[in-house]
């Protein structure tokens, strides 16, 4: 709805559309959103009285624009407590490959660390899943698990103790992978069907892992016992039907499918997130994953996830930073690169809901023979 509202009422985050009165002779160069009080300032030195805004557009406190050192401040922190959580991941490995017991300790702190930085902002740690070591799969996939169903379960107003104990659970998941042979592990082709047999006993292991680390939690151990399990009853290890799957295990294993779709790996490329949402569509409609929780889970993530990389009109290149809850098709982004001139920019902050350029279509840093681990110190550079 279009209302005018007088210069003292106007506030950071409303859209203006054009000028309603004024004692001058003052014109806008285009609609926007107001993004400080210095515009307003502005505004009132040109003898602005009142201005048009479109209330659909206006943004609350948390969609705001941030500052490039706000951004760059999440991304560091988000890289520190994923770097931690990889360190960490290693060491589990090793102690479970020996046949140590797992110390639940640095699992819980930096598990922790994750829940309070995405309780505090949802998105502060998303763009960290999109940046992947193609040989650290094992490692990294874990940790992307964990956040994932912790950005999942918050975005479903979960209580902050169950959290904890889901983030727990995905974060231990597959550390009975370590217990399966490499060489069927990394195989970059089909398993045989013996060798998928063997792929299998890695949800024994790690339900037996689990069971034996002090102080793990039922909830904790039943979310990593059952991310292999379908609705459709013909999961591994146990074939638990759906009335008897919990809606924690339902979650993860959408959380596992996704991030499994979406990863980069040393022997193929990922798929981009709306190729993988649409296969999640099709496991739900083949009763292997909850149909309802699918959905859920797609729209928490969003149409253009943060940190994913996207395709412009104008041919650039960008990195979806923030989104635009009222119109998440039009996110904003940071371009850096011309695919027409196959060569770095200057980064420049785009609102997409303020500019005629759009996004054409999510993209890979590897179909331009881009790295995203550079893009991204690029970026904190910049910052």
């Amino acid at each position: 709805m279009i209302v005018e509202k007088q210069l003292t009422e106007l506030t950071v985050g409303h859209f203006v559309t054009e000028i309603a009165k004024q004692n001058g002779n003052f014109s806008l160069s285009s609609p926007g959103h107001i993004k400080s009080n210095k515009v307003i300032n502005h505004l009132k030195s040109k003898e602005v009285i009142s201005v048009f805004i479109d209330e659909s557009k206006t943004l609350n406190r948390s969609q705001k624009p941030k500052t490039k050192a706000e951004i760059t401040a999440e991304v560091k922190q988000a890289k520190q407590i994923f770097d931690e959580s990889k360190n960490i991941q290693k060491d589990l490995f090793s102690k479970a490959l020996s046949g140590a017991t797992v110390d639940l300790k640095p699992v819980i702190e930096v598990t922790n660390k994750s829940v309070d930085a995405i309780f505090n902002n949802p998105d502060s740690l998303a763009c960290m899943v999109n940046i992947r070591e193609k040989d650290e799969y094992l490692l990294e996939h874990s940790v992307a698990v964990s956040v994932y169903i912790t950005i999942f379960a918050h975005h479903l107003k979960m209580s902050k103790k169950v959290v904890q104990h889901l983030s727990v659970g995905a974060f231990l998941h597959d550390i009975g992978k370590i217990k399966v042979p490499d060489d069927i592990l990394n195989k970059p082709g089909k398993l045989t069907d013996d060798e998928f047999t063997i792929m299998k006993t890695h949800a024994n292991h790690s339900i037996d892992i689990i069971k034996k680390t002090p102080g793990i939690s039922k909830l904790s151990l039943e979310v990593a016992a059952l991310h292999h399990e379908k609705l459709n009853g013909e999961g591994y290890p146990f074939q638990v039907e759906g009335k008897d799957i919990h809606k924690y295990g339902r979650m993860i294993a959408i959380c596992d499918i996704f991030d499994a779709l979406t990863a980069n790996r040393c022997y193929k490329d990922g798929f981009t997130h709306g190729k993988a949402f649409s296969i999640l569509r099709e496991l739900a409609k083949s009763n292997h994953l909850d149909n309802k929780l699918v959905e859920r889970f797609i729209q928490c993530i969003g149409v253009f996830p943060i940190g994913s990389l996207v395709q412009l009109e104008s041919k650039k290149l960008a990195v979806v930073e923030q989104r635009n809850e009222n119109d998440p098709t039009n996110p904003r982004v940071r371009s850096f690169y011309s695919v027409k001139l196959n060569q770095y920019l200057n980064t420049q902050d785009i609102d997409l809901t303020e500019t005629d350029d759009y996004i054409v279509k999510g993209v890979r840093a590897e179909e331009f023979d881009l790295d995203m681990n550079t893009i991204i110190e690029m970026l904190l550079m910049e910052g």
